[in-house]
């Protein structure tokens, strides 16, 4: 698969001016100083079926960076495609006399690959904050599920004591977040704690995407022996994404959604939540924490 980069993209994050206001004694201190903000600019992701036209498929807001990982971890996670070798080609695309601003993203498919025409029919919209917009049901997500998320034979052990410093790990490798402490991270390890990768973006959901595509492109699916470590809540979506990966264990920093646990236990995935400091909750599939049983 070829993919066409580039020399010049936006930066991951911008320097603005601000009021940063103390107050003291009733007296409010006001000092004029730069800050660091994490840079949020929408892409388009445009797919093409052969002998097809060019659709667009999503509109994303995002942080800029690892563009392509994104744009795979969508289509697969949406189930739009189902392997790596479905995608023949990347890259940013930009209309005539137009000034290239790196926001949108043609996908271009091997001939012969076949998409379901009814799901290019519809036009997602995501947003930072509240994911994929007219989330298909769990019996839709049913239909997309490959071959491979059945975790019925899955052998994984996690120690709590890996459990609870996973938070902390991702949190030391978010080098976006330090400056600006406004990124979501998703991260992959294994089950004894030890730094797989990881992922940024101001969207939850971009984050995983990412984080999915680039296991995709690298032919690494499926990643059945491995922990999903989330910074913030964890929602249908999140779930949905570690279900079309095969992740048999998710954590989460924040709260799970009553629709998140229900998938997570229908896909066979551990669920882990409000995983802070030396305590943590488990919602489903118990098994996979030692020293817990279903």
């Amino acid at each position: 698969m070829k993919r066409t980069s580039a020399d010049e993209r936006p930066s991951t994050t911008v320097r603005r001016r601000i009021w940063k206001v103390r107050l003291e004694h009733g007296r409010s201190d006001v000092r004029v100083q730069q800050d660091t903000l994490a840079t949020e600019e929408p892409l388009e992701i445009r797919l093409h079926v052969s002998g097809g036209e060019s659709v667009p498929i999503s509109i994303t807001m995002r942080t800029p960076g690892n563009d392509f990982e994104l744009a795979a971890g969508f289509l697969f996670t949406e189930g739009i495609i189902r392997r790596p070798d479905a995608i023949e080609r990347m890259e940013y695309c930009v209309g005539p006399f137009a000034e290239q601003q790196y926001n949108t993203i043609s996908v271009r498919l091997r001939p012969g690959v076949q998409v379901d025409t009814d799901r290019l029919a519809r036009h997602f919209y995501t947003t930072s904050s509240c994911g994929v917009c007219g989330k298909a049901s769990l019996d839709s997500l049913r239909t997309q599920m490959p071959s491979w998320t059945d975790h019925s034979d899955v052998k994984l052990s996690v120690p709590p004591a890996a459990i609870v410093s996973l938070p902390d790990r991702l949190r030391e490798a978010q080098s976006v977040f330090d400056r600006t402490g406004g990124l979501h991270a998703s991260g992959l390890f294994t089950a004894d704690g030890a730094v797989v990768g990881v992922r940024e973006d101001v969207g939850r959901h971009n984050a995983l995407d990412k984080l999915i595509g680039h296991a995709l492109l690298a032919g690494q699916l499926p990643l059945r022996q491995h922990v999903l470590v989330v910074s913030g809540r964890a929602s249908f979506e999140l779930v949905q994404k570690a279900a079309m990966a095969a992740i048999p264990v998710m954590i989460a920093v924040g709260a799970p959604s009553s629709l998140a646990a229900q998938a997570a236990d229908e896909f066979g995935i551990t669920l882990v939540g409000f995983a802070r400091g030396l305590t943590f909750n488990v919602y489903t599939r118990p098994e996979r924490v030692v020293g817990l049983s279903a």
